[in-house]
């Protein structure tokens, strides 16, 4: 049997866009994806602090270092530019396995989404 556990998460970081016109992601600075481990391509799941929503996505590679937290494509209909939110990747694995598995937890500064 597997069972889904938290694998990585950004915790609150701000919405720095919300492109409608796009296919579909949100785009992430790749320092913020490198240190919770997150790949480009990687479902994610978004939890919107200051409205309540909870969606996924999947993750687009951004600028390093330059702060970016972008949904795009219909995910901009869920957030505003300045919305606070949680990113959440999920893995598979066993019982067994996720009992010693340690989630990669990153905690950047709220106001920049860099690393602190």
């Amino acid at each position: 049997m597997q069972i889904e556990v938290v694998k990585s998460k950004i915790h609150r970081v701000h919405v720095t866009g919300a492109e409608l016109d796009y296919i579909g992601s949100i785009t992430l600075d790749t320092e913020l994806m490198d240190a919770a481990g997150i790949l480009p391509g990687e479902r994610v799941y978004i939890v919107n602090i200051n409205n309540g929503e909870r969606f996924d996505t999947y993750t687009i590679a951004g600028t390093p270092g330059a702060g970016e937290v972008t949904l795009n494509g219909p995910a901009a209909r869920r957030v505003q530019k300045g919305d606070i939110i949680i990113i959440i990747a999920y893995a598979h694995m066993s019982p067994e396995e996720a009992k010693s598995f340690k989630p990669s937890i990153v905690f950047p500064n709220e106001t920049t989404n860099r690393l602190v």
